[in-house]
């Protein structure tokens, strides 16, 4: 194919894309859902593969793997959601992610900033420029298999100087740097965790849902844009 799968990781994400684009053909595979859908890329359509990763570092991946072997694409984007610890960004903001560092390592008989340090995943962007089709937050998300907890959020800010975090991307990242895969990550914050709790937490996942709906939106309009960069 050599061209861009976009991936879609969490459910709920899945959900609303469908939502977006309720006509689409989806289609299955031993890793997840997807569907085939032609994107108007400047003077000429494009056809792109979405991916349902599904949530989680080891369905991330092990579904981006799947993605690279079977269709190795010239770019593997990640649209999706994360959350903001609250007071170093906003909600809506979208992440344009430059680094991913898996921070929920716990190493008992050896170091466990160098197991971090391992997962760490620096993404190349020079390709990019620095003219954006919207407005975003340049910089680095942590990553966990846990939604942000509140007792942590003072240590995220502080240790790594994180401003927001997810379930998957440091798996996607990870994946794709060692496949030599172009990797381009944008995720929207829904939701703001600070050390009093998650807005979202304790029967409130509705703001989850909504913000969900908001921020894919602007995402999934902006795709053109972001893909015809990959072109040059």
């Amino acid at each position: 194919m050599n061209g861009v799968v976009v991936v879609v990781s969490a459910d709920t994400e899945w959900r609303v894309m469908q939502e977006i684009m309720p006509d689409v053909e989806l289609q299955a595979s031993p890793m997840g859902q997807w569907f085939q859908h032609d994107l108007a890329i400047g003077s000429r359509n494009e056809s792109v593969i979405f991916f349902h990763g599904g949530w989680g570092k080891i369905a991330a991946a092990a579904s981006a793997q799947y993605v690279i072997d079977r269709w190795s694409p010239r770019l593997l984007m990640n649209i999706g959601t994360c959350g903001g610890l609250e007071g170093e960004i906003e909600k809506d903001a979208i992440v344009l992610v430059e680094k991913t560092i898996v921070y929920d390592i716990v190493e008992q008989m050896g170091d466990s900033d160098e197991a971090i340090d391992h997962f760490s995943t620096e993404i190349d962007l020079s390709w990019l420029g620095d003219d954006y089709p919207i407005e975003v937050h340049r910089g680095l998300l942590v990553s966990g298999d846990r939604d942000l907890v509140a007792d942590e959020v003072q240590g995220l800010k502080e240790r790594y100087g994180a401003r927001a975090g997810d379930w998957e991307s440091g798996a996607i990242a990870w994946v794709s740097a060692r496949n030599s895969t172009r990797c381009l990550i944008l995720r929207g914050v829904t939701d703001l965790v600070g050390s009093g709790g998650g807005e979202a937490y304790e029967g409130n996942i509705d703001i989850f849902v909504e913000g969900t709906r908001r921020v894919l939106r602007r995402l999934v309009d902006s795709l053109p844009d972001w893909i015809a960069k990959s072109r040059q």
